[in-house]
């Protein structure tokens, strides 16, 4: 009885983290944008291998420009996007009439955040000097997003407010077109909130000669990063996201909502070390954790199904695992999780929680060793196995055998368990 109450005590509350509002807009936000990351990864891979074995000179400079202008029209302009976003899909989820205003409100809050002098370092000179009017990519991509966040929320949470106060609306009456009728209606708001930041931005610059954006970066954004994305925050994380499966709640309450955004900038920051031949900064990404501890989706249920096709004797286990090989080979496994199954089934909860963790700390330790490249392209998540590994780490064939040694340890582990299930079910048909 006392587990019971704990379990939907537990369940609870999990579903109502994964239905609070900020955190399903950043789940949607960054699931819109997340086309544009994997288009980026695609031109910086071609770009710096594909390209590179076919052109020289000259010639790869020119064909490599198609890649650059993709990474400037995505990663580099990551936060302004983000921003804009959070902001349409706040409005959104908040029943507001008119998202497309909220996502113009956040974008034109984030830019009015930003220094108006930044230091840039010409062509033609060793030292940075001071350059005004300028927006450089350092302020409008990965190094903006947290900033956008930020911003997207504040400024929306905001303006959605001040909207529903009627003294603040402008009617023109009936007879005017339908947007212009809707943008005078929250003319006022929308000059409220802008002001209202600028107040904040230009007392920033002058008191402290700071902005939001170094703010943030400096006090939220890198060390919630850090943590977060440290091996054992990640573990924790990520972890905690799978044990919710056994309670038959997405893991995309604790992963999508908390621990993929914080992912996604660390892949976003080494494709861009990567494009520019620097130092890899982030060894834990989203694509290390997909690849390596999403094999076959939550769970790395692809080595559960290879350990039912080994060791099952359970006629209903081995039909489940025919049904659901083909969408687990491209990491989609729902039919296992509820049709297995994984969801209140105790006997699975070890593997199924364990090997994710494993995949993730073997992975880590093989790129810490130099005994594989660390992950820099960011791949869809239905790539499949050993593909996934190839790419994600630009066509190192090294990944792929680490990637293979952590299916054959999670086929290892899970085949006990699947023998204890097939025990289970026998005593629970013979009751």
């Amino acid at each position: 009885m006392q587990n019971s109450k704990l379990m939907q005590g537990f369940t609870k509350f999990a579903v109502k983290l994964g239905n609070q509002i900020h955190l399903r807009s950043l789940r949607d936000a960054f699931a819109t944008i997340m086309p544009l990351y994997i288009l980026a990864g695609l031109a910086v891979l071609l770009n710096n291998t594909v390209f590179t074995w076919i052109f020289k000179g000259k010639a790869l400079e020119r064909i490599q420009y198609w890649g650059v202008v993709i990474t400037n029209g995505t990663l580099n302009i990551s936060g302004i996007l983000i921003a804009g976003l959070i902001g349409y899909q706040l409005a959104k989820n908040r029943k507001f009439t008119n998202p497309l205003a909220s996502a113009m409100v956040s974008i034109a809050t984030l830019i009015v955040m930003m220094p108006n002098t930044v230091q840039v370092i010409p062509d033609v000179a060793k030292k940075a000097v001071s350059v005004s009017a300028v927006m450089p990519f350092s302020n409008l991509g990965t190094g903006a997003m947290f900033s956008g966040v930020i911003v997207g929320l504040l400024a929306t949470e905001m303006f959605v407010k001040l909207s529903q106060i009627k003294a603040l609306h402008i009617n023109l009456g009936q007879n005017i077109p339908p947007a212009v009728g809707q943008s005078f209606d929250v003319l006022i708001p929308i000059l409220i909130v802008i002001s209202f930041f600028a107040v904040i931005s230009a007392m920033l610059n002058n008191m402290a000669g700071m902005n939001l954006i170094n703010l943030i970066t400096t006090f939220i954004q890198e060390p919630l990063r850090h943590v977060g994305t440290s091996l054992w925050g990640t573990i924790l994380l990520y972890s905690l996201g799978n044990l919710l499966w056994l309670f038959g709640i997405h893991q995309t309450v604790i992963y999508s909502s908390i621990l993929e955004p914080l992912l996604i900038v660390n892949i976003t920051q080494n494709i861009v070390a990567y494009q520019a031949h620097k130092a890899i900064p982030n060894i834990i990404n989203v694509s290390l954790v997909q690849s390596f501890g999403l094999i076959g989706g939550s769970g790395c249920t692809l080595c559960l199904l290879i350990a039912v096709f080994l060791v099952s004797k359970n006629k209903a286990a081995r039909t489940v695992g025919k049904l659901a090989v083909a969408p687990g080979i491209f990491n989609i496994n729902e039919p296992v999780i509820f049709g297995y199954p994984i969801v209140y089934n105790i006997s699975m909860a070890i593997p199924f929680v364990l090997i994710p963790s494993l995949g993730i700390l073997i992975s880590y330790t093989a790129t810490t060793l130099g005994l594989m490249s660390p992950c820099v392209i960011q791949v869809p998540w239905t790539t499949p196995v050993f593909l996934s590994s190839f790419l994600a780490t630009a066509g190192d064939w090294r990944a792929v055998i680490v990637q293979l040694i952590v299916v054959v340890l999670g086929v290892l582990i899970y085949i006990p368990f699947v023998k204890m299930n097939d025990a289970v079910v026998v005593a629970q048909a013979g009751n």
